[in-house]
């Protein structure tokens, strides 16, 4: 005779990884917003240098460059983000502004990278 076991507390942990990973499937911003966003991370990245000279004049007031001016880049993209609904005479959605932050985790090694190559 066979025993058969079920662990419902590791069914409901896997469960729910799993409606994590669909919610990150069934997105809710606009494809065209989507590339505008990742078009502006582009554009700072490419324009980190000024971004982080500007960091720079504020110096004796902060402590790490690298970190405002990842602050700064991350509230432009943000503010441009906000733009684009408004623009449209919209409000992002919380879904929309936790997608927004997946974008932004995705691509915030690559942000860094570009502030600390960035030459001033």
């Amino acid at each position: 005779m066979f025993q058969f076991k079920v662990n419902f507390s590791s069914f409901s942990l896997k469960s729910n990884i799993i409606n994590d990973s669909l919610k990150y499937y069934l997105l809710t911003i606009p494809v065209t917003t989507k590339d505008f966003i990742n078009n502006l991370i582009d554009y700072y990245i490419s324009e980190a240098s000024s971004y982080k000279q500007f960091a720079q004049e504020y110096a004796p007031d902060i402590t790490d460059i690298t970190v405002a001016t990842f602050g700064i880049i991350i509230g432009c993209v943000y503010s441009g983000f906000l733009q684009a609904y408004a623009n449209q005479k919209q409000k992002p959605s919380l879904d929309d502004i936790q997608e927004f932050h997946q974008i932004i985790k995705r691509r915030a090694n690559q942000i860094k990278k570009g502030v600390l190559d960035a030459k001033v």
